[in-house]
């Protein structure tokens, strides 16, 4: 199952910017903080990988059986 989000476009008469936001789901579940770094990366026209800056520990899930 996915999350679908929509990019947003902000034109200022300095710059532009581009804005996607993180499903909350998704950044409560690999327990994204305030203010945290992350980092875009482009594997091809795509597909885009977000990273954080600082690794985290891995954690252990449970087995579902």
């Amino acid at each position: 199952m996915g999350y679908p989000t929509k990019v947003q476009k902000v034109e200022r008469p300095t710059n532009r910017s581009y804005y996607v936001n993180l499903p909350v789901a998704l950044a409560e579940a690999i327990g994204v903080q305030k203010g945290e770094e992350m980092e875009w990366f482009l594997e091809d026209k795509n597909t885009l990988l977000l990273t954080r800056v600082r690794k985290q520990k891995m954690r252990r899930f449970r087995s579902l059986a």
